[in-house]
């Protein structure tokens, strides 16, 4: 059993490194400090991950983006959230997006074993009394739909064009040439349905998309 581990808090991986090794003797984890960190270690080894625990708040990239990005790359590997946020509509919107579960980093070490041991066997696990997927509206639902049909690369440039950054400084933080970033904004404007970059900041900052608040 493989899991990757994305916090940028060394401790915390410590912590879930002890916990997770006493229901999990075999268990190899992987951490990374970063979405890149992230995606080039997929990049090699996805098939080879039974399961992604991300941080909501990470170097270069915030909120519920990363959700979108690694589901979007790597569909088939379940990405579950582990955050020091645990309001109930964080909660319930991460489950709508696609995470196999939410995992509050207030919880005891074996807490935290035992949720992802269930998320491990095929179950969405989130803390008690949240309520599911019902309580978000159904227009952030099919929008999450929407996102979903972006590239990875379409989502980390509309996680930048959110932050305010123009087409030049996308091309220089991804090294692509300005002319491919403005090819893959018409398309995000037309998977999304609007006509403008502020038109795409709103709905994706309506997603959370940007930073939702806590770690």
């Amino acid at each position: 059993m493989r899991i990757l581990i994305g916090d940028d808090h060394p401790l915390v991986q410590a912590a879930l490194r002890s916990a997770l090794s006493t229901v999990l003797p075999d268990l190899d984890i992987v951490a990374c400090q970063s979405l890149d960190e992230a995606l080039s270690v997929l990049s090699s080894q996805s098939d080879e991950i039974d399961l992604i625990l991300w941080d909501l708040t990470m170097p270069g990239i915030q909120g519920f983006a990363a959700l979108f990005i690694l589901s979007a790359q790597f569909p088939t590997v379940p990405v579950a959230i582990i955050s020091a946020r645990q309001d109930a509509a964080t909660i319930r919107r991460a489950i709508a997006y696609g995470a196999s579960g939410y995992i509050p980093k207030s919880l005891s070490l074996p807490e935290m074993a035992d949720a992802i041991t269930k998320i491990l066997a095929g179950e969405i696990w989130m803390p008690p009394n949240v309520g599911g997927r019902g309580s978000i509206q159904s227009a952030d639902v099919e929008l999450a739909a929407r996102m979903a049909t972006l590239s990875a690369q379409q989502l980390r440039i509309l996680a930048m064009i959110v932050e305010g950054k123009l087409n030049k400084q996308i091309a220089g933080e991804l090294d692509i040439a300005e002319q491919t970033v403005k090819g893959h904004v018409s398309t995000i404007l037309r998977k999304l349905g609007v006509g403008s970059r502020t038109q795409a900041a709103v709905l994706a900052e309506r997603l959370s998309f940007g930073q939702p608040g806590g770690n």
